[in-house]
């Protein structure tokens, strides 16, 4: 648990740094939540998509003379009635240039496809009906003749020169060829170094698996738009205004042509931050028709549409110097996008991931060379870390192995190569700029409160018992707060990435605020009242949150990477600003002061504006009031407070912190048991200590079910998905973490925003993989296992034990 700050006087008991409980909890627990699925339109149909069996197929024909006759099927349309009516793909939100400038491969990618699929669940085709279970039926009546094509899977062969060829857009299955840093000065290193490190390895492919599969309806105008919206689309989406502006340029509508509602939304990770064809292909539908139409995602569904993640092989190199300093990092990855570039597919393992590959380390100079990769299998994108957590897992895997050639203590040799807190602002080799951070403290104090200095103790007592114990740690960097907009565009960026909010204050004092990000587990509803509580000075009950909605919302770029508190919050923190100033000119109107004399303030949780050194005074409420009323206004002075601010960051906020865990390895069968985690981060000013720690422990979760279970598979020859239900793809539970420590280090705050905030919602992710590697091949390192690849698993471990006893034995 988060340690408590101590109160301090003037400040509101709800704000900044109070332990104050989601208020958004409770109905969800109740099960007065309503996702996209508990929306039931009048007189809806119901879509069901026709997904390939193929990864790679060519259609030589398709037959929809049974399905249109089913029971009450109202319509089959396929690529050919999409291309029909002049609908547009779906694009690239990011679209990253490559080397010498080189415009990255984007083949055409329509939401229902044209004569060839490239993975398995691509849409072929789409059924309205008037149930969800009679489209179903009829979707299996589409009669199709195949033409199987030879599909490619693995990353190294894909790039063969005989290799299937998924577009003639993109010749050797190259989507982009992309380098970052100066060559030359890593090679001369390389050529001086004491002792250089190699590594291949493998960060496994992932399948979100968020608890709600998505969901889309699309609503028509029954004036056609004419007086309103041409039509209302609910999503399940982390990004609705990214959603208008793509589904809009698709179908060639002005963007206020269309309304976008995200309602809550069961998990986003990422993975619902993207455009994806059913938001197109129901969009089109609805138009078309002019009904309202809906689809609910299956399980199954998702485990063959949803994007996916990760998905690396790598070869790192690591130079070092007679003493163990670091000199120089070499990388070299191999990234699959899938069969298609996905939103923001190829910004993850080029500009973000290369990005952190200095990490917490000084490393003088730094080249990586990435190649994006097409493949028969489902595109990738961002999931929670999206980068991140790779770039992590390289580092620290060549540091750990770093310390295994050389001799030297592993905790030591970080020691030595940490950027020290006085060298902050840092600026890595690679660009990006450290603006704060004391790396070393958080690091010792990971060890000190995971108690390093009695593992030995315990991990003899696990051996008497039979069983192998393991102590990892990990450091790592986080860009959080995605933006700036310039920094985006500079890579190829279509959106703006920064946030807007209003606050409008009714004549009771009350607040809405409304805000362009939207809210699927962060608890923004508690956290922005927070900001406005502590800033004005009212009760958090009395500030209703507005978000997931085009029609009520300022523009912003959504919910995803570490930003809405850092972006938004400040926005609000802006807009708060305002609506202080003008109530303060009234205020002063009122009290017949100066302006220059009037203070506001905030006593026993009330907002005052007073007269400096006096106790003439008028509260919050009396001011709100009076503006609404109207009735003595200043000369030049508009009724009513209702402000609007917007915020665009000059950097990304850098998160980091250490993580540190124990297991325990039953040799007799590879089974891996957490004992204990602990988190220490620097995610700046603390806004509400509660959430911070659930969004660590949840990341830390997923992190360590990547680290120990997950791993989406596919079939080497024919592409096809070998992990598409739990049956096959095995899933983080409740007990997965063991005991839990987490604190926070609010000493180095993010110097660019005005709250000091950086990003919290995905450290947990980042380190947690890395940790738990370095824990795992701790343990296995007397048995003689050197090397293992994620995940983790029991048979995997098992295997590993016996080939090692075996080469032993040999």
């Amino acid at each position: 648990m988060l340690a408590p700050r101590p109160a301090a006087p003037n400040v509101h008991s709800e704000g900044i740094g109070a332990y104050v409980r989601r208020r958004e909890d409770r109905r969800f627990i109740e099960g007065k939540g309503q996702y996209v699925a508990d929306i039931r339109p009048v007189n809806a149909l119901h879509c069901a998509f026709v997904r390939s069996p193929h990864a790679h197929a060519r259609i030589l024909a398709l037959r929809t003379e049974a399905a249109s006759v089913a029971d009450g099927v109202v319509a089959v349309l396929t690529g050919a009635d999409m291309a029909a009516d002049s609908v547009g793909p779906l694009t690239a939100l990011w679209r990253i240039a490559g080397v010498d400038g080189a415009k990255m491969k984007e083949p055409p990618r329509f939401a229902l496809s044209g004569n060839i699929v490239r993975h398995v669940g691509e849409i072929v085709a789409l059924i309205v009906a008037a149930t969800a279970d009679q489209a179903a039926d009829a979707a299996e009546l589409l009669d199709i003749d195949w033409e199987p094509l030879p599909a490619v899977v693995d990353l190294r062969s894909a790039l063969a020169a005989d290799a299937p060829q998924l577009h003639p857009e993109a010749p050797g299955n190259l989507c982009l060829h992309f380098i970052r840093g100066a060559r030359e000065p890593v090679e001369r290193a390389f050529a001086a170094a004491a002792h250089v490190v190699k590594l291949d390895l493998i960060n496994q492919r992932l399948v979100c698996a968020a608890l709600e599969p998505r969901s889309v309806i699309a609503v028509t105008s029954p004036t056609g738009g004419a007086d309103c919206h041409a039509l209302t689309l609910w999503s399940s989406t982390q990004v609705p205004h990214q959603i208008r502006k793509f589904v809009a340029e698709a179908l060639t509508l002005p963007e206020t042509a269309i309304r976008v509602i995200a309602p809550d939304v069961g998990g986003g990770f990422g993975t619902k931050g993207k455009l994806y064809p059913e938001e197109i292909a129901l969009a089109w539908v609805a138009l078309r028709l002019g009904r309202a139409v809906k689809w609910v995602s299956s399980r199954s569904e998702a485990f063959v549409s949803d994007y996916q993640g990760r998905d690396h092989v790598t070869h790192a190199q690591l130079a070092l110097d007679a003493a163990g300093h670091f000199t120089a990092l070499r990388v070299d990855t191999l990234a699959s996008m899938g069969a298609y570039v996905s939103s923001v597919g190829a910004a993850v393992p080029t500009t973000v991931y290369t990005a952190l590959l200095s990490g917490p380390y000084r490393i003088p100079a730094i080249f990586a060379d990435v190649r994006a990769v097409f493949t028969n299998t489902v595109p990738t994108d961002a999931y929670r870390g999206a980068g991140r957590p790779e770039a992590c897992y390289v580092l620290e895997r060549l540091v750990e192995e770093a310390a295994r050639q050389t001799g030297i203590d592993r905790f030591d040799l970080r020691r030595r190569n940490l950027i020290p807190v006085e060298a902050m602002p840092y600026t890595t080799p690679i660009g990006p700029v450290y603006d704060s951070g004391n790396f070393a403290k958080l690091f010792e104090r990971a060890l000190e409160v995971a108690d390093y200095a009695g593992y030995e103790v315990r991990r003899q007592e696990s051996a008497r018992g039979g069983l192998l114990r393991g102590f990892g740690l990990c450091y790592f960097v986080e860009s959080s707060g995605v933006g700036p907009s310039k920094m985006a565009a500079a890579f190829g960026a279509r959106i703006g990435f920064y946030d807007s909010a209003t606050v409008q204050v009714a004549a009771d004092g009350s607040i809405t605020l409304s805000c362009g990000t939207h809210n699927h587990g962060q608890g923004h509803s508690t956290s922005y009242a927070q900001l406005l509580a502590a800033r004005i000075g009212v009760p958090i009950s009395d500030i209703a949150i507005i978000e997931g909605d085009t029609a009520r919302t300022p523009l912003g770029a959504g919910t995803f990477g570490s930003r809405s508190m850092v972006i938004a919050g400040t926005a609000i923190h802006l807009a708060a600003a305002k609506i202080v100033r003008k109530a303060r000119q009234f205020a002063a109107h009122r009290l017949e002061a100066a302006e220059d004399d009037v203070e506001h303030a905030v006593v026993a949780d009330a907002g005052i504006f007073r007269v400096a050194g006096t106790d003439r005074l008028i509260s919050w409420k009396e001011v709100a009031r009076g503006l609404a009323l109207a009735h003595d206004l200043p000369p030049g002075m508009e009724p009513g407070l209702h402000e609007t601010a917007s915020f665009d960051p000059t950097n990304l906020t850098w998160s980091n912190g250490a993580q540190a865990c124990e297991i325990e390895i039953d040799p007799e069968t590879g089974v891996t048991r957490v004992l204990r985690y602990v988190a220490i981060d620097d995610v700046g000013t603390v806004i509400n200590p509660i959430i911070v720690e659930g969004q660590v422990q949840g990341g830390a979760a997923q992190g360590v079910g990547q680290a120990l279970l997950e791993a989406a598979v596919y079939d080497l020859q024919s592409a096809q998905p070998l992990t598409g239900s739990f049956m096959d793809y095995a899933m983080p539970r409740a007990g997965l973490l063991g005991e839990f420590l987490a604190e926070t280090d609010e000493g180095q705050p993010c110097t660019h925003n005005p709250l000091g905030v950086k990003g919290a919602g995905e450290s947990g992710t980042i380190g947690a993989p890395s940790a738990i590697a370095s824990a795992v091949l701790n343990a296995l390192e007397p048995v003689g296992v050197r090397h293992l690849d994620m995940p983790y698993s029991a048979p995997r471990i098992w295997q590993a034990i016996r080939q090692a006893h075996q080469g032993t034995a040999h």
